[in-house]
């Protein structure tokens, strides 16, 4: 039988002989970590033992770059990895010290069964409970501001219960703390900031906070941690005072080379620009103007030619500039392609 996957996507990997960088697609195992130069490869370039390992993280080991974590095995190997954001490392990391303690206790790896843990109502539906905390009268995503960071697109833990209370979805605040820890440790929330991430890892009864300095968001709002910077003589380019609404990695084809690398992608609206960066890199590399653009799925190239590449996706911009990108799965392409069609709507 095979080991369950547990987690995937690209990561950045430091290369074991030399120093440079590569985008990996990474798969997270019950047992170990397997990396492949592209996610449609069937052989992995290696593969990582979790027994007995041990995780760093946060890894500073390498100045300015960020998000970075590092495995090291039983014969001292280190591998080092980083994330495209900060909270796509942190839901790696659970993930990694959650299947090596797995392993250290020989039990299987599984998602945290709140009907086990936490006495929930069978009558409660989390998912249709989810969809209405997401409606227009549901919980209010704003950017809060803590610790000299602001967190976008989230909402504090007494919010959720208030919700919860009015909405009648709750008899009382004790009852809404369990059906919100229940949502958590199902995934319909995640943790957000130091104080609700060590009640997640702590041992308390409702991992869930009733707490206005407790912060959470929705996994696909787009949510996102930044420094506040003080300096007021900072003027932002017009294209990057947007608000993030979409990021994530694609396979981007190059307009000379026509050969295909992997980029991350960050998508703002109001003004609506998708810029792309190396992975591994801050700066971006070009910037894409969505006002005015059309995006479509692409099953195959102009030439007719039926491509080998799967979930392609092509946005043609008011310049009648062409751009094929492609993304890891059919979900995440209609997911992309949506939230463009947003953003090149509401931008100016």
């Amino acid at each position: 039988m095979e080991p369950k996957r547990i987690r995937e996507g690209y990561l950045v990997k430091k290369g074991s002989m030399f120093n440079s960088w590569k985008p990996m697609w990474v798969v997270l195992l019950e047992d170990g970590i397997e990396f492949y130069k592209k996610k449609s490869d069937n052989s992995p370039k290696g593969m990582i033992p979790l027994k007995g390992s041990a995780l760093t993280s946060p890894c500073q080991d390498f100045g300015k770059r960020m998000f970075v974590f590092k495995i090291t095995t039983t014969k001292q190997q280190d591998h080092f990895f980083q994330a495209a954001f900060l909270e796509e490392r942190d839901a790696w990391v659970r993930d990694i010290k959650k299947a090596t303690k797995c392993i250290e206790g020989g039990q299987k790896f599984a998602r945290k069964s709140t009907r086990r843990s936490i006495r929930l109502p069978e009558t409660i539906d989390l998912s249709a409970l989810y969809l209405s905390m997401k409606d227009t009268k549901g919980v209010k995503e704003l950017n809060l501001e803590k610790d000299k960071k602001i967190f976008n697109h989230c909402f504090t833990g007494n919010c959720v219960i208030d919700w919860l209370v009015s909405n009648k979805s709750v008899r009382n605040r004790q009852e809404g703390l369990v059906i919100a820890s229940s949502l958590l440790n199902e995934g319909y929330l995640q943790p957000a900031g130091d104080l609700s991430k060590n009640a997640v890892d702590g041992t308390a009864e409702n991992p869930f906070l009733d707490n206005p300095d407790a912060f959470y968001y929705f996994p696909d709002s787009g949510f996102f941690c930044e420094e506040n910077s003080s300096d007021d003589d900072v003027i932002l380019k017009e294209e990057f005072r947007g608000v993030i609404i979409k990021q994530g990695c694609l396979l981007k084809q190059g307009h000379r080379r026509k050969n295909w690398k992997v980029r991350k992608f960050i998508l703002r609206e109001d003004p609506a620009y998708l810029h792309y960066y190396d992975p591994a890199g801050e700066d971006p590399l070009g910037a894409i103007r969505l006002r005015g653009c059309v995006v479509t799925s692409v099953e195959s190239h102009p030439d007719g030619k039926k491509s080998e590449e799967e979930n392609l996706f092509e946005i043609i911009t008011a310049d009648e500039v062409h751009y094929f990108l492609q993304a890891a799965t059919p979900k995440e392409r209609i997911e992309w392609i949506k939230a463009i069609q947003v953003a090149s709507r509401t931008g100016k």
